[in-house]
């Protein structure tokens, strides 16, 4: 199977990418990493005459401390978000998504904008971020605009993107005190194996113990990442534990929409996102009474 003939760009500035953009219209596709994208020119799920790539645009690597959060830009790979020491330091629930995505060779190419941008309703970061109250930076030569990432997702591999706009960085608040997050997922093998189910969760624990603030993200279950919002709900202004956890895990796991196929059936994944919620709500409960 091989990559259909295109035409490749290769764009110094958002400007000429920009340019290409209007001149080319729906016959283009932006390039960062490729490890989607290239397999779906192969199998013939994205048909495309030009692909503008986004490398040579320096401005949209790396990782910077920003307001107290993160801004991490869209070509940032996978491997250098995972190894960034502010990611290391104060965002440990990140690193347990990177850290167990794909295979190194992957992580190594793959980047944290395309990671989102593709809308792969299996995609790592996309919960985790969401959960963290995450958004995205959309630029085009109009301007530029910031989405929440819960609003990004429209279904599975459709965005709210427009055909002019280029994602550029990713942008997380600062953590709070009191404020506590984790990723836990199940995959059917640890090397190279896509999650099977998800589950973030992001807690805001006050000085008393009673929970303020919760979300609940699914991934891998639902068309695009879901927020579960009444799973959080019934966790605020509860002092948490193992009963309050379990209450929130089956409201999650109802919520779930899975599907069935090669790696697990629907009844499957739906019990799986139970187990992973009360999973991850410890953990997040762990990292926010150490952040009080």
């Amino acid at each position: 199977m091989f990559i259909p003939e295109v035409q490749l760009h290769e764009p110094a500035s958002l400007d000429e990418v920009g340019e290409a953009m209007t001149d080319l219209a729906d016959d283009a596709r932006l390039l960062a990493g490729g490890t989607d994208l290239l397999v779906d020119l192969k199998t013939g799920r994205v048909r495309a005459g030009h692909l503008i790539s986004l490398h040579r645009i320096g401005a949209l690597r790396g990782v910077s401390e920003a307001k107290g959060g993160l801004r991490v830009g869209a070509l940032t790979t996978i491997t250098q978000l995972d190894r960034s020491r502010p990611v290391g330091e104060r965002f440990p629930a990140l690193r347990e998504a990177t850290s167990r995505m794909a295979a190194p060779q992957i992580r190594n190419a793959a980047t944290v904008g395309g990671n989102i941008a593709c809308a792969v309703p299996c995609a790592d970061l996309p919960p985790i971020l969401t959960a963290m109250k995450a958004s995205v930076i959309l630029w085009s030569t109009r301007g530029h605009r910031e989405v929440a990432l819960e609003a990004f997702f429209a279904g599975p591999r459709q965005t709210v993107r427009r055909n002019d706009e280029v994602l550029t960085a990713v942008e997380i608040p600062k953590p709070s005190p009191g404020f506590g997050a984790a990723y836990a997922r199940f995959a059917l093998r640890d090397g190279n194996a896509i999650a099977v189910a998800s589950v973030a969760a992001g807690l805001w624990v006050d000085r008393g113990g009673a929970v303020r603030e919760a979300r609940i993200v699914l991934g891998a279950v639902a068309p695009v990442p879901k927020l579960v919002e009444a799973a959080g709900a019934e966790l605020v202004g509860q002092a948490p534990d193992e009963d309050v956890f379990s209450r929130a895990a089956d409201i999650a796991r109802d919520a779930a929409e899975p599907i069935s196929d090669v790696r697990g059936s629907a009844d499957f994944r739906r019990e799986i996102v139970g187990v992973l919620t009360r999973r991850a709500l410890r953990a997040a409960l762990r990292r926010a009474e150490e952040a009080k």
